[in-house]
């Protein structure tokens, strides 16, 4: 998958949106009803409404990125549907995107370092 280099901030969509939009048709989504920056270099998460499609929108610095997945069998295990959007870390979404649970995923806390004495 390309993505950019560096730490990965994500962002997903709760509420399932219609598959015919592209790159564009989300960036629009994302700025004007998420109320967010599609060409910020965030990563955006979309799903379709049987759940078994995904769409990964990010800007890499020279333009729109976009992924599209389509499971054969099964369906993405997906946040609670709701208006909005949830922050995952870079590795429950690499779950989310292979098909895997994503919430069994364990995000280390951040500890700020100890001052030698």
């Amino acid at each position: 998958m390309i993505i950019p280099p560096g730490p990965l901030k994500v962002m997903v969509a709760t509420k399932p949106v219609d598959f015919r939009k592209g790159a564009i048709g989300l960036a629009a989504l994302v700025e004007h009803e998420l109320a967010g920056k599609p060409f910020s270099g965030v990563a955006w998460v979309f799903r379709s409404k049987r759940a078994n499609r995904i769409k990964l929108l990010v800007w890499d610095g020279s333009g729109l990125v976009l992924v599209s997945k389509v499971l054969q069998t099964g369906a993405f295990h997906w946040p609670r549907v709701g208006d909005g959007v949830m922050r995952l870390s870079a590795a429950q979404m690499s779950a989310l995107f292979e098909g895997l649970q994503w919430s069994r995923m364990h995000v280390p806390a951040m500890r700020k370092p100890v001052a030698a004495q």
